[in-house]
């Protein structure tokens, strides 16, 4: 269904705010429709439901602003009396993070990640732990790409630290970047799935999407963006400690991690578990832990991590 509301005798700006904050806040209750304001009409893609309601809070908001000096996000945030996107989200009840390109919906598979999901919206900075094949990184691109969809962050990015797993950077061919894109590429592969080739290539070079290596992450105040540091078991307490300085206003922080697989020439050198107890009990910071019965890829990789599990477990022969 679609409909264009248009608002009469009422500046837009008044309604949409500067840059269009309220309007985006707005528009963040309603993750399925499709809407984009032009002067002084707003025109509205989705559900007749979804339609409906919109309509109805965006004349709230005109009725508000005859009462007031001026709007703003928090207004928007009354006129759902109390209730969060993530309220909204679970009401709905969809479990649908954001479709794939393929249309597939990608949604939480197990209670873990569904957990993360929830967690995500009750908090600013999340840490999601456990071993690979648990898919934290895959649903923390789909949140970030969830909220730069609707208009919750400007941009998003993802970054690594460039730590080898047993090869060297300097043997392999090109230049640096040359170099690290095979260390991002689980990140290209996740958003590939969830952002058709040619918007995301168009994302990526307007600054939109950004993947780069942790250490160009220094000196930077990221506002209004999903960041996620993925492998952050191959940190060091600085690293991480610098990493989480850079959380600017409006912007949300994902750290994932398999504390089983440090690559760091010495493995007690990870900040990550240490970086996990220093922060816990401050509010707006969550921690998920997946185990191996969390793991969403072939049953067999199930098998595998418990093995070797086992073995760092088992006591040495001391003969």
């Amino acid at each position: 269904m679609k409909k264009t509301i248009v608002l009469e005798a009422i500046d837009p700006v008044e309604i949409y705010g500067t840059g269009n904050r309220i309007f985006e806040a707005l528009c963040s209750y309603f993750p399925e429709l499709k809407a984009v304001a032009r002067g002084n009409e707003i025109r509205l893609e989705g559900s007749q439901e979804d339609i409906g309601t919109f309509e109805s809070k965006i004349e709230a908001l005109v009725g508000r602003r005859r009462e007031k000096t001026n709007l703003t996000p928090y207004d928007v945030e009354e006129l759902f009396d109390g209730e969060s996107p993530a309220d909204r989200y679970r009401m709905r009840g969809d479990s649908v993070i954001v479709y794939g390109t393929d249309g597939k919906p990608i949604r939480a598979r197990n209670r873990t990640q569904e957990s993360m999901v929830e967690a995500y919206f009750g908090n600013d900075l999340i840490f999601a732990v456990g071993p690979a094949g648990t898919g934290k990184t895959y649903i923390a691109i789909a949140l970030a790409v969830r909220a730069l969809k609707n208009r919750e962050v400007k941009r998003i990015i993802l970054t690594r630290p460039a730590v080898e797993a047993g090869e060297r950077l300097g043997f392999l061919p090109g230049d640096l970047k040359d170099k690290l894109d095979p260390y991002l590429q689980p990140l290209y592969d996740a958003l590939g799935d969830m952002i058709p080739a040619k918007k995301l290539q168009g994302f990526m070079e307007d600054g939109t999407i950004q993947i780069a290596p942790l250490a160009y992450m220094r000196g930077r105040t990221l506002d209004r963006a999903c960041v996620i540091l993925d492998e952050a078991q191959n940190t060091n307490l600085g690293q991480l400690k610098m990493f989480l300085t850079r959380m600017g206003s409006d912007a949300k922080f994902i750290v994932t991690g398999d504390a089983s697989q440090i690559d760091l020439p010495h493995k007690e050198d990870s900040g990550l578990l240490k970086g996990i107890s220093l922060t816990k009990g401050i509010k707006g910071i969550s921690t998920i832990v997946f185990h191996s019965g969390d793991i969403v890829r072939h049953p067999l990789v199930v098998k595998i991590v418990r093995a070797f599990d086992n073995m760092s477990q088992a006591p040495e022969n001391s003969d």
